[in-house]
């Protein structure tokens, strides 16, 4: 099992699950958010065992994905961030994965 922890936002739950259990399949430890605002707690309270945000950008709440993003990038300027969303975005945070959703699993696995 990898030690490696993903942070994973996503206000749909199934989609949340299913990407959930892709990651989980591939051996990493996944913390599931429902908001920005709850994922951002995630992101202020860990160190370096977290490798990886996997983040909507339209999210329920006040917070976007894209605004989580750029708190994540500052406070963790290492972190692997992808970026999903139906629509296409820019500009990004530097350093960040985008993906058009619907995409498929392999292309997430090879984003993180």
């Amino acid at each position: 099992m990898s030690n490696f922890v993903m942070l994973l936002v996503e206000d749909d739950s199934l989609q949340r699950e299913v990407l959930s259990d892709l990651l989980k399949d591939e051996g990493f430890e996944v913390v599931e958010c429902a908001t920005a605002e709850a994922a951002e707690l995630i992101v202020a309270s860990t160190g370096t065992e977290l490798r990886a945000l996997i983040t909507d950008h339209n999210l329920a709440g006040r917070m976007t994905g894209l605004e989580l993003a750029e708190y994540a990038r500052s406070a963790h300027p290492g972190l692997n961030i992808v970026l999903m969303s139906g629509t296409m975005m820019a500009p990004l945070p530097p350093n960040t994965t985008f993906l058009r959703k619907p995409f498929a699993p392999a292309h997430l696995l090879a984003a993180v």
